[in-house]
C-alpha cells in the first residue's frame, strides 16, 4: 500500500516529540459474503476496506490515530495526532529509521489473490440447504452463510522491521431448525479457516448440513435439563470454548500486568489439576486463529500457558511484554486498522491426555455430557462464568442416555480447572468458526480440547429432581 520511504517518514514524524517506539499498520481487506435463507439467496455482498493506523508508545500510554484517506497529507496528520502522547523532544524530523524486510513464515494459502466466481459460493449454500431438508421431514427452516476474505497487512516498526502478511479466511455455517407439535429445536455447525473454498471438498456442505440437522432433531426430542450439582463431561473440539472463556482471557498479559486477573503474579504456581496442560498456538497451518505474524509484526508461535497444572506464562503483546520484562509472544491482535492491538488468544487448546472417551463416560455415575456450547461469558477479575449448552445429554450409570435442552453451566474457571479428573486422548481443534470479543474488538480464534471430565459443576436447568 505504501512505499518504504513514506513509511520511514511517517515513523519519524510520529516520534518527533519522543516516545519509546512507534509502528505503522497498513491494511487492505477484500471480502465476499452470501447468505441463503429458506432456499433463496437473501444477501450477497462484496467489500473493500483499507486504511492505516499509526501508534506511538510512551511508558504505559499509547497515542493512536488512523486514516482511510491514503493521501500523504492525511497520513502525516495521523502521525502528528499519534505523536501528541509524547512531549519530550523539540519538534522536528531529526531521527533516521532504516526499514528492513523480515521473512514471514508460511502457514496458509498465501498464493490466493482473488475470490472464486459468485456461482461457486451459491452452489455450496444450495447443497447445504438440500441436504439439511432431506435429513428429516421435521426440518422446516435452513439458513446458511459463507464468507471469503483476503486481508493484507503491512507493518513497519521504529526498530527497523517491515513485514507483509497475506491472510485468507473462509467460513461456512449452516443452521437448521426442526419443529413438531409446537416444539422447536435448532442446530448450528460451521467450519473454515485460513484457506479457500477448496476446503469444502473435504469438509463438505453435506457433512455440515447433516450435523446441523441432526442436532436440531435431537434438541427437538430433548427433555428439560436437570438442575443442581453434578459431574460434567465436556466434549472434544467445541468444548474448548469453555477453556477459552473460563481460563484463556485470564492469561492475557494486560489483565495480569494491571493485577485484575486471578492469575496475576502466579507464574510458577499450581493453578489447575496436574492433568491440565493448556497451549495457545498462533502457528498451526490453516487454523482459524493462526497468524504468520501478529498485528505488531511478531511471528505467531507456540505458547505453553499451563503445564501439568502449573502456570508457565501469559500471552504477551509488545507493550505489556516491555512493561513486564518479558518477550512478545505473537499475541498482539487488532480487529482492523481502526484499533490499537491488544494481547489476545490465537488457537487455545488442551493436548491429549491418557483416558479413552469410553472410560470417561463409564466412570460417570450421574452427570451432564456437554458435547458443545452455544456461547458464554466470564468475569475476568473473579473467573466466574456462565455457558449455554448447545448439545447436551444425561449420563446415567456410566451411559449416555437422553438429550437435554435449556442447560446452562455456572462456575468459576480456576475452581473448575482444579476439578478435572480425567483427560481424553481425542484432542482436536473445533470445527466452529469462533470470533472472540474483547475491548470492543472482535478477532477470529480457534478453540479445542479432548474429552474432559470435571468432578462437579452447577447446572442450571428447568427440571428439578
Amino acid at each position: 500500500m505504501l512505499d518504504q520511504d513514506l513509511l520511514n517518514r511517517l515513523l519519524m514524524r510520529a516520534l518527533r516529540h519522543g516516545g519509546d517506539f512507534a509502528d505503522v499498520f497498513c491494511e487492505r481487506r477484500r471480502s465476499y459474503a452470501f447468505r441463503l435463507q429458506d432456499g433463496k439467496i437473501h444477501e450477497g455482498s462484496s467489500a473493500i476496506t483499507q486504511g492505516v493506523g499509526i501508534r506511538v508508545v510512551l511508558g504505559e500510554s499509547a497515542g493512536y490515530a488512523y486514516s482511510d484517506d491514503l493521501s500523504i497529507d492525511a497520513l502525516m496528520r495521523a502521525a502528528d495526532a499519534a505523536s501528541l502522547v509524547a512531549r519530550t523532544l523539540p519538534s522536528g524530523d531529526e531521527m533516521t529509521i532504516a526499514l528492513k524486510d523480515v521473512d514471514v513464515p508460511r502457514l496458509y494459502d498465501e498464493e490466493r489473490q482473488s475470490h472464486a466466481p459468485a456461482s461457486q459460493y451459491v452452489a455450496l449454500l444450495s447443497r447445504a440447504d438440500v441436504t439439511a431438508r432431506k435429513y428429516d421431514p421435521r426440518i422446516t427452516s435452513v439458513n446458511a452463510q459463507i464468507t471469503d476474505e483476503l486481508q493484507d497487512v503491512w507493518i513497519a516498526s521504529s526498530d527497523g522491521r517491515f513485514v507483509h502478511d497475506h491472510r485468507p479466511m473462509v467460513t461456512l455455517g449452516v443452521q437448521a431448525v426442526a419443529t413438531s407439535n409446537r416444539e422447536r429445536g435448532s442446530g448450528y455447525v460451521g467450519d473454515g479457516g485460513r484457506t479457500s473454498i477448496v476446503f469444502y471438498e473435504t469438509s463438505t456442505p453435506e457433512t455440515l448440513a447433516s450435523d446441523a440437522a441432526r442436532i436440531a432433531t435431537t434438541n427437538l426430542e430433548a427433555i428439560p435439563a436437570p438442575a443442581g450439582e453434578m459431574e460434567m463431561v465436556v466434549g472434544s473440539g467445541g468444548g474448548g470454548v469453555l477453556l477459552h472463556e473460563a481460563v484463556g482471557h485470564g492469561l492475557e498479559s494486560d489483565f495480569n500486568r494491571r493485577g485484575t486477573s486471578l492469575y496475576s503474579g502466579r507464574v510458577g504456581e499450581r493453578v489447575a489439576s496436574e492433568l491440565v496442560t493448556i497451549y495457545d498456538d498462533g502457528d498451526i497451518p490453516d487454523a482459524r486463529g493462526s497468524v504468520a505474524v501478529d498485528d505488531e509484526g511478531v511471528p505467531g508461535q507456540h505458547k505453553v500457558l499451563v503445564e501439568n497444572g502449573v502456570l508457565r506464562g501469559y500471552m504477551q503483546d509488545t507493550l505489556n511484554a516491555r512493561l513486564m520484562g518479558a518477550q512478545p509472544t505473537g499475541s498482539g491482535r487488532r480487529q482492523s486498522f481502526r484499533f490499537l492491538p491488544q494481547p489476545r488468544m490465537c488457537n487455545t487448546y488442551m493436548p491429549d491426555g491418557t483416558s479413552s472417551v469410553d472410560e470417561i463416560i463409564a466412570s460417570t455415575k450421574r452427570g451432564l455430557y456437554a458435547k458443545s456450547f452455544a456461547g458464554g461469558q466470564v468475569e475476568i477479575s473473579k473467573g466466574d462464568f456462565v455457558f449455554m449448552v448447545a448439545e447436551g445429554y444425561l449420563i446415567e450409570d456410566g451411559k449416555v442416555t437422553r438429550p437435554v435442552k435449556n442447560a446452562t453451566i455456572v462456575g468459576n474457571g480456576p475452581d473448575v480447572m482444579t476439578k478435572v479428573t480425567a483427560v481424553g486422548n481425542d484432542s482436536r481443534l473445533s470445527r466452529g468458526h469462533y470470533t472472540c470479543g474483547k475491548g470492543g474488538q472482535h478477532v477470529p480464534v480457534g478453540v479445542g480440547m479432548p474429552t474432559v471430565k470435571i468432578a462437579s459443576v452447577t447446572v442450571g436447568g428447568t427440571q428439578n429432581d
